[in-house]
C-alpha cells in the first residue's frame, strides 16, 4: 500500500503539480503586477525591521510577528537542513536551481492564501481562537454547495501535518542518537515530552515560543553558514555555474544514483522547495489568521517575506555549503550530509550548529505542525476532536522517532501533493478577492477610506 502511495506520489510531483504551481503563480503575479519583486524592498522594511514591534490594531489572538513566527517555525524547519540535504542527495546539485524557482513562484501564491486565510477567518465562539486555512476560504469564499471540498481538505491537511510530525521527530530523534549517543526510542519520548509541555498549552504559548526561539535558530545557523561561505566566497562563480548547468542536464547523484536527470532533480526541487517554504500548501493562513491586523494584506506581506528567508536565504546557504565543502559524493543523505558539511568546512564546531539548529529547528515546527493539525481536526470534527487531537499528536512524535526516513518522507510528499493541488485550485478561483484586497491597500487612491475592514470576516 505504501509503494502505491509513493508511486502516485512520484506521478504527482512531476508535471501535474509542476504544471499547476507555474500557472497559478504566473497568473497571480501578473494581476498583481509582480509584486513580490517589485515591491520586495518595501515588504522587507514592513517584516523584517518591524520584527520586534508590539503594538498593533484590529482584533485577533497575536501580534502580526507572533503569527508570522508560529508559521516561520514551521517555514524554516528541517526542510532547510535535511530537505536541502535529500533533494542533493537524490536529485544532485540541480535540484537546487529548481529550489529558487519554486521559491519565486511560492512567493506570491503565499501571498494570495494569506490574504485569503484573513479575509475569510472565523472567530471560534467556544475558544476566542481566530481560525482560518483552506477549508475556510473554501467554505466561506466558493460557497455551501462546497462543503464537502472543505471537509476532504480538512482531513487531508490534518493527515499531512499529522506526518509531518514524523518527519520533525524522525530528524531529530537520528541527530540525538548520533551527536549525544541516545537511543531513538529514548530520543522520542524525550522529543514527545518536551513538545507536549508547549502543545497542551495552545497557540498562544506557541506563538510566544516561536517568537523567542525562531529568530535565535535562524540567526545561529546562518551565522554557521556564512562564515564557510566566506571562507570560499571565489568558488561561488564554479558552484552556481554547476548548480545552473547540472538543473538542465541532470548529474551523477551520490548514493549509486548515477545518471540522474534533470527531471529528478526538477521533481526533487520543487518537492523540497514546497516542504520547506510551504508556499501554496494552505498551511500559512491557519498561523496568520490568528494575527492583530485591521487588513488583510498587512500579514500577507509576510507570505513573501517567509519564503525569501526560508528559500533565498537559508536553504541556499545549505545548498551552498554542500557543494562547497565536497560531501557529495559521500553517499550520505538528509541532516546526515548537511552535518557533515558543517563539519568539513568548520572543523571544530560546525557539528554543533547544526546540532543544535536541528534539534531548534525540529522541535519548533514539530509545534506548529499540531497546531495546523488541530486547526484542520476543529473544523471537521469539532473542538474535543481537536484537543484529543493533541495527545495523539504527541503519540505520534514517538512513532515518528522509529520510522524509516525514506517512508516517512514519501508519505509526505503523497499528502502534500494532494492538499497543494487543492489548495492552490481553490486560490486561484478565488483570484478577484485577492486583487480586491491588494488593490484597495496599495493602489486605492489615499482620499479614499480602505474598503476591506473587520467585520467578523472582511468584506467589501
Amino acid at each position: 500500500m505504501l509503494d502505491a502511495l509513493l508511486a502516485i506520489s512520484d506521478f504527482l510531483w512531476g508535471w501535474p503539480l509542476i504544471i499547476i504551481i507555474i500557472f497559478v503563480s504566473v497568473t497571480f503575479s501578473f494581476r498583481l503586477r509582480f509584486i513580490q519583486f517589485a515591491k520586495l524592498g518595501w515588504i522587507l522594511k514592513n517584516t523584517l525591521l518591524k520584527i520586534f514591534e508590539r503594538k498593533s490594531e484590529g482584533e485577533g489572538n497575536l501580534t502580526p510577528f507572533q503569527a508570522a513566527a508560529t508559521a516561520l517555525s514551521a517555514t524554516i524547519g528541517v526542510g532547510n537542513i535535511a530537505g536541502v540535504g535529500m533533494a542533493i542527495s537524490i536529485g544532485g546539485p540541480g535540484a537546487v536551481f529548481w529550489m529558487w524557482v519554486v521559491a519565486f513562484f511560492s512567493m506570491i501564491n503565499k501571498y494570495a492564501e494569506i490574504v485569503l486565510g484573513l479575509i475569510y477567518r472565523q472567530k471560534d465562539p467556544e475558544t476566542g481562537i481566530y481560525r482560518g486555512g483552506g477549508m475556510y476560504y473554501i467554505i466561506n469564499g466558493l460557497g455551501p454547495q462546497w462543503k464537502w471540498l472543505a471537509f476532504v481538505f480538512a482531513i487531508m491537511f490534518s493527515f499531512m501535518f499529522f506526518v509531518f510530525g514524523f518527519v520533525q521527530s524522525n530528524t531529530l530523534a537520528l541527530t540525538l542518537e548520533s551527536s549525544f549517543g541516545i537511543p531513538v526510542l529514548t530520543g522520542g519520548i524525550i522529543i514527545a515530552v518536551a513538545a507536549g509541555i508547549v502543545i497542551i498549552g495552545g497557540i498562544k504559548r506557541i506563538g510566544e515560543v516561536a517568537e523567542r526561539v525562531v529568530p535565535i535558530m535562524a540567526v545561529l545557523y546562518a551565522f554557521g553558514a556564512l562564515i564557510i561561505i566566506a571562507m570560499n566566497i571565489s568558488r561561488i562563480p564554479e558552484v552556481l555555474g554547476c548548480i545552473f548547468r547540472e538543473a538542465f542536464t541532470g548529474s551523477a547523484a551520490a548514493g549509486g544514483f548515477a545518471g540522474s536527470a534533470a527531471m529528478l532533480a526538477m521533481r526533487q526541487g520543487f518537492a523540497r522547495g514546497i516542504f520547506s517554504n510551504e508556499g501554496g500548501m494552505g498551511s500559512a493562513p491557519a498561523a496568520h489568521a490568528t494575527a492583530t491586523v485591521t487588513h488583510p494584506v498587512q500579514q500577507g506581506i509576510w507570505g513573501v517575506f517567509e519564503v525569501f528567508l526560508d528559500t533565498i536565504v537559508v536553504c541556499s546557504a545549505t545548498a551552498l555549503v554542500i557543494m562547497f565543502t565536497g560531501v557529495l559524493p559521500t553517499g550520505l543523505q538528509g541532516a546526515e550530509l548537511t552535518k557533515l558539511a558543517f563539519t568539513t568546512g568548520l572543523s571544530g564546531f560546525g557539528s554543533a550548529i547544526v546540532t543544535i539548529s536541528l534539534i531548534l529547528f525540529a522541535y519548533t515546527t514539530a509545534l506548529t505542525n499540531e497546531f495546523y493539525c488541530e486547526t484542520g481536526i476543529s473544523y471537521a470534527l469539532g473542538n474535543k476532536a481537536a484537543v484529543a487531537i493533541r495527545y495523539l499528536y504527541i503519540l505520534g512524535l514517538v512513532y515518528g522517532a522509529v520510522g524509516g526516513l525514506q517512508h516517512i518522507w514519501g508519505l509526505a510528499d503523497f499528502f502534500m501533493a494532494i492538499v497543494v493541488i487543492i489548495n492552490l485550485l481553490v486560490v486561484f478561483a478565488l483570484r478577484d478577492k485577492v486583487w480586491e484586497a491588494t488593490y484597495d491597500y496599495f493602489w486605492r487612491s489615499p482620499d479614499k477610506p480602505k474598503s476591506f475592514k473587520w467585520t467578523g470576516t472582511f468584506v467589501q
